[in-house]
């Protein structure tokens, strides 16, 4: 048994002190009185009794131990061409001023705020300050739609918000006000005040009584001290899409949090305190909160807030630059950041043009990682490219290759295995578990280790039904997949995208790894389409890679052969279509669902977070050619 299988087991076999010992390395106000309180399942607690406050974790002790001039975060804008680097001094004199802004306007200890800002060092200090006083934060995505952000205030019911002017994305300039204006207007609950951050690209107009200016009321204010918190108190809430349409706030804790996230650096990223870490994400995301803002600040590392794409700020370079420019040790990002730059300079002759330095370790998460991007990330940056399975409801990692423990063989399209704490089985319909190498429904047998969601905000029943009643004892993931005779997990899809042809349950994701493995395909999707005869058939959207000169109709006849000859005609593989782009969210999941209900004439709402909504007309237009979409 090597290491990884060695701590796996312990951790499942003695939670209390493998997870007791974890937390010796986060500084408590008042230790714990039980690791883990499972008096009320499947409400579990983490660290019952324990107080600690997890901005003096991220922040103050670092400072205390003389660790104040080392970088604690980089801000890199190539929208602004603006790059400001804060030490840890100036960090924590930075949040602990906003702090005292937000408590002069009332704010305490179990209020929420709503933060509304774009990838600025802003974003992370009102998180922290937050954090600081106690409240509760909720980030949500800047540049979101009003009607998204009006039934998130209505939700969380915060006491106040905080937003700028604008955002940038890309070229465009976006003015966050008159969205946030708009939202408070529908929203039936309306905070007491805003503070309005000014940025020189768009003045904000501010209403009398209401909204503050972010400049003045930091200078005004006096520094706030870090309010301790029960282990158990919520940190933050953070909105995922619901089915229902209404958003669900997935609840963090403050003690199994910092624990499970101190932990994470260590043992599943390799970093050392004072290297550098960058997650190229949104704070509006989990990755943004979990590897922007506390996990890298919680262990003593560097971390970087890009304002930026992967291509376009200015070119496929962008993310070699940062990596050179700042000494990076380790970037995180979605596959479809990497599926771009692969789009756009497939030979990697950008990538030539910088040294990487201290570059040691690729990891991806956030959709499936397709075996053909992590061969081309392989071949490119000759680092280990680690693809590892998360949720925003467990907040950290479900499966990884732990390099800080021991780097596994890697499996193209596996995120390896288990990470200490979870318990992942694959049950079929009726609960039973499934046989090695077969596909079925993935859980995670109950408690699940910290950091992993307690509720939903303010509604205990839905997180109960939502999770924790299909298999009674098990948290459902919702993801759909295997487990091979290694032990190494296979998620191969969401269980809504594991199609039913002819009574064969067959995964999407296995066919989407044969068109992406064709060398003119830069990305693809799969969805299943109503279907007479067989209940649905699989149909095939792919996007070329650039300059690619080939004939079309070849290229799709190639495709369509290729999935028969790999998966089988039991597929019943037929169409394939090619689109000049993929609907997307702006956290890059690329939306099958919704182009299923496109491709089965059904109405459909797009999606808040889409990217850019004219990408759907071009879908319905390219199904259309196929026979489909055809009301």
């Amino acid at each position: 048994m090597g290491k990884h299988d060695e701590l796996y087991q312990r951790s499942l076999s003695d939670p209390h002190g493998f997870w007791g010992e974890a937390a010796e390395a986060v500084d408590w106000i008042r230790r714990w009185d039980t690791v883990l309180d499972d008096s009320n399942p499947p409400a579990y607690r983490w660290f019952a009794g324990g107080e600690l406050n997890t901005c003096y974790n991220c922040l103050d002790r670092h400072v205390e131990r003389g660790r104040g001039d080392q970088l604690a975060l980089i801000y890199d804008s190539p929208v602004t061409d603006t790059v400001k680097r804060f030490t840890y001094s100036q960090l924590l004199e930075q949040v602990a001023q906003f702090a005292g802004a937000l408590v002069a306007r009332g704010v305490g200890k179990g209020d929420r705020v709503i933060i509304y800002l774009p990838m600025i060092p802003e974003a992370p200090i009102a998180m922290l300050a937050c954090a600081r006083i106690g409240a509760i934060h909720s980030v949500v995505f800047g540049g979101f739609a009003a009607n998204e952000l009006a039934t998130r205030i209505n939700d969380a019911q915060p006491k106040l918000i905080v937003s700028a002017s604008c955002g940038i994305e890309g070229k465009k300039i976006i003015p966050y006000k008159p969205l946030l204006d708009a939202a408070i207007e529908q929203a039936q609950h309306k905070p007491e005040s805003c503070i309005i951050l000014q940025r020189p690209q768009v003045e904000a107009s501010l209403q009398a009584g209401r909204d503050y200016d972010w400049q003045t009321v930091s200078e005004q204010a006096t520094p706030a001290d870090c309010v301790p918190v029960a282990a158990t108190d919520p940190l933050y809430i953070l909105y995922t899409s619901g089915t229902t349409g209404q958003p669900k706030g997935v609840v963090r804790d403050n003690g199994g949090h910092a624990v499970a996230l101190t932990w994470s650096m260590r043992h599943i990223y390799n970093m050392e305190p004072g290297e550098v870490y960058w997650a190229a994400s949104d704070v509006g995301w989990v990755v943004g909160h979990s590897y922007i803002v506390y996990a890298p600040l919680l262990y003593g590392c560097t971390t970087i807030v890009y304002e930026g794409k992967p291509v376009g700020t200015p070119d496929p370079s962008a993310f070699w630059r940062v990596i050179s420019q700042h000494g990076v040790s380790t970037l995180f990002t979605a596959p479809t950041a990497f599926r771009a730059i692969k789009k756009e300079d497939a030979k990697g002759d950008y990538l030539k043009q910088y040294d990487l330095g201290p570059f040691r370790a690729l990891f991806l998460a956030g959709e499936r990682s397709d075996p053909d991007t992590l061969n081309w990330a392989e071949t490119m940056l000759k680092v280990p490219v680690i693809d590892h399975w998360w949720q925003t409801e467990t907040g950290w990692a479900i499966a990884a290759n732990c390099l800080g423990i021991e780097q596994l063989p890697i499996k193209h399209g596996s995120p390896t295995k288990a990470v200490m704490g979870y318990d992942v089985q694959v049950l079929d319909e009726s609960g039973k578990e499934v046989p090695r190498g077969d596909m079925g429904n993935i859980v995670i047998k109950l408690p699940m280790p910290p950091g992993c969601l307690p509720t939903l905000w303010g509604n205990d029943e839905r997180f109960r039904n939502a999770y924790m009643t299909t298999y009674p004892g098990y948290y459902l993931t919702g993801d759909a997949g295997y487990q091979d005779t290694d032990g190494y997990l296979w998620i191969m899809s969401r269980i809504d995208d594991v199609i039913n042809v002819a009574g064969h349950r067959l995964s999407t994701g296995a066919m989407e790894e044969v068109l992406s493995s064709h060398q003119a395909v830069a990305e693809c999707a799969v969805i299943g389409a109503a279907d007479q005869l067989k209940g649905q058939l699989p149909v095939g959207l792919v996007v070329l890679k650039a300059g690619i000169d080939k004939d079309k109709d070849e290229i799709t006849k190639e495709l369509i052969q290729q999935v028969r000859n790999q998966i089988g005609p039991v597929a019943a593989f037929k169409h394939v279509v090619i689109v000049p782009r993929l609907p997307k969210t702006r956290s890059g999941k690329v939306l099958r669902g919704t182009m299923q209900k496109i491709a089965d004439s059904e109405d459909y709402r797009a999606p808040a977070t889409i990217d850019d909504p004219a990408i759907l007309d071009e879908v319905t237009e390219a199904l259309q050619s196929i026979g489909y979409a055809t009301k």
